[in-house]
């Protein structure tokens, strides 16, 4: 039975075995590199092509059209209805910039209400600041005034973050304190210690 040449046991000193190991261990740690600058390259060509499409800021939108345009073409956006000279819209604006900046996957925009009548009776929006969310160009939520953030101006920006995104328009990355683990039920754990009394 010939032996190949990535056989271990071909190597007699333990020199030439572990120079073969290392060779081996370099050439696996060559691919693993090659392959994530790969996906290095691919995420900051998908992050420019976002950056020119507004991606990363609250953009304020003045035509109604270009405001339809966007929701029912992008994936995820969160959208406010705002007027200029109200100081609740102005608190909403700093805590959606803030968002934006984090979480790029999602466009954020802003339209004032004069400049949109027929979306602001179509959506039935009377209270401001409204702010809407879509995923597909589906509506997800509507949040109207701070009611449902405490109804506070000093309301928090994890808090709208956390409505948002359990209407699935902002996508949170998990972190090692949310994941489950795994357990058998065989398996103890230290609430049994309790029990055994």
């Amino acid at each position: 039975m010939p032996i190949g040449k990535n056989d271990l046991s071909d190597y007699e000193d333990e020199d030439a075995l572990f120079a073969e190991l290392e060779r081996d261990d370099d050439n696996d740690l060559a691919m693993m590199r090659e392959r994530r600058m790969r996906e290095i390259q691919e995420e900051i060509t998908r992050r420019q092509e976002m950056g020119e499409n507004k991606h990363g800021v609250c953009t304020e939108i003045t035509s109604e059209k270009e405001f339809m345009n966007i929701t029912t073409s992008e994936k995820y956006v969160v959208g406010h209805f705002f007027h200029k000279d109200f100081r609740r819209c102005k608190i909403m604006d700093t805590h959606l910039e803030k968002l934006a900046e984090k979480h790029y996957g999602t466009r954020f925009i802003r339209i004032e209400v004069q400049n949109a009548p027929f979306l602001v009776e179509k959506l039935q929006i009377q209270v401001l600041p409204c702010v809407m969310a879509w995923v597909n160009g589906y509506a997800q939520t509507k949040l109207i005034g701070f009611d449902e953030l405490g109804n506070s101006d000093a309301f928090q920006t994890s808090l709208l973050e956390m409505r948002l995104s359990n209407a699935g328009v902002l996508k949170q990355k998990q972190t090692d304190t949310t994941k489950q683990v795994n357990k058998s039920i065989f398996q103890s754990n230290e609430y049994d210690e309790d029990f055994s009394d």
